[in-house]
């Protein structure tokens, strides 16, 4: 494992050849400072509500890198003041999917901060996020000496076929996608690394029945306390050293867990859909994910008859979808 992540860091700091910063604002960024990371392509829809979100929580500043947009998501985030970004035109797929750049970022500018690691159709929520901030959370985490905090996808949609409710950028997408599935979720621990691994929902049930292992992993570790050293392995699903995967307990008692609800469903999905299945950056096998795109083309309907409406956290953690985990 250790070797693992000299790999990985080594493959970091290669990459950061491939980064143009367009606005570079990290001396900004104060000490004790909470920090967003992401990496990003034609997202100018869901950026505002992202941004604005997140800054709510009490990210003060953020870091993103701009994969080869077209539809003005690069001039929105220049223009941002709370936003450093870079640039650039490599693969997607080549660079880890994202994580090489993000983790020269980490590395770079995120040692000592707790940092956020998030896509832009991620939306954080935890136990009291509607009271308490992410300054409150995270100086909670210190006292308890974890270094880490888990949470679930949990894949929101609308009742309907997904392109026949429109969004518009700045909108709160929980009004358009307020359905989600309570149950069906399978948890396993992987070794050897000790992370977990959640698979089901929707997309379980809608595009991989057939071949449940084959369902997209729900589980990520997206907020850390950050070390130079530290990576993440499997997009934010596992990360180096195995210490920051145990987001659980094993003594019968409940960590606490949040939720990233994933916005993916908006009706842009729909076109999205087609131009990533012809890109083929996103998988390690594309091909495999052929009729999962296809799927997706067709304005899929995930709504079933179980499926529940969001409403407040308190009913997302009765279902031990999230957990407070002794946070009182």
């Amino acid at each position: 494992m250790r070797w693992k992540r000299r790999r990985l860091l080594a493959r970091a700091i290669a990459s950061r050849h491939d980064l143009i910063a367009r606005r570079d604002r990290t001396s900004a960024i104060g000490k004790g400072a909470i920090l967003g990371f992401s990496t990003v392509r034609n997202e100018a829809v869901r950026l505002p509500w992202f941004l604005d979100h997140h800054r709510r929580l009490g990210v003060s500043h953020f870091l993103i890198v701009d994969n080869g947009s077209d539809d003005g998501t690069t001039e929105l985030l220049a223009d941002q003041p709370d936003v450093s970004l870079w640039v650039t035109s490599s693969s997607y797929k080549a660079s880890r999917f994202g994580m090489d750049w993000l983790t020269w970022l980490l590395m770079r500018h995120g040692h000592g901060h707790w940092c956020l690691t998030v896509d832009a159709d991620e939306l954080l929520i935890y136990p009291y996020w509607d009271s308490r901030d992410l300054r409150a959370l995270t100086e909670w985490l210190d006292r308890q000496d974890r270094p880490m905090f888990g949470a679930m996808m949990l894949d929101i949609y609308p009742k309907g076929p997904v392109a026949d409710h429109p969004y518009h950028a700045g909108e709160d997408p929980l009004a358009v996608l307020p359905w989600f599935d309570p149950s069906g979720y399978g948890i396993r621990v992987q070794q050897p690394m000790g992370n977990l691994w959640i698979q089901g929902g929707p997309r379980a049930r809608m595009f991989f029945a057939s071949e449940p292992r084959r369902a997209p992993t729900l589980n990520k570790v997206p907020l850390v306390k950050w070390h130079w050293r530290y990576a993440y392995v499997n997009s934010t699903h596992s990360l180096l050293p195995p210490r920051l995967n145990r987001i659980y307990d094993v003594d019968g008692a409940e960590a606490p867990s949040g939720l990233l609800l994933h916005t993916k469903f908006l009706q842009t999905v729909v076109d999205r859909a087609r131009t990533e299945k012809a890109r083929g950056e996103h998988f390690s096998n594309s091909a495999q994910y052929d009729r999962y795109y296809d799927a997706l083309t067709e304005n899929p309907n995930l709504w079933c008859p179980a499926s529940r409406r969001l409403t407040t956290w308190r009913a997302l953690e009765s279902l031990g979808l999230m957990s407070r985990g002794g946070w009182i």
